[in-house]
């Protein structure tokens, strides 16, 4: 029976993974596991950012309602 190589499938997973990591520097960009790593973790700090985004316009959209409110009262 002949060997069969299984290199195809997982490396290109892994290629589409490192894919977003192409603004990286150095061992981040360069390394399967370090890259995906990174890119798992700038994808959970993305999704953080944008709730953090939402709290602050809120808080500035209610202070500027407020600003307003007042302008209008006096």
């Amino acid at each position: 029976m002949s060997r069969v190589k299984r290199g195809y499938i997982a490396r290109r997973r892994r290629t589409n993974m490192r894919g977003f990591t192409s603004g990286f520097r150095g061992a981040h960009s360069k390394h399967t596991r370090i890259s995906i790593q990174q890119t798992i973790r700038a994808l959970v700090s993305a999704h953080l950012d944008r709730d953090k985004q939402k709290i602050n316009f809120r808080g500035l959209w209610i202070a500027r309602i407020n600003a307003g409110i007042r302008e209008s009262l006096l």
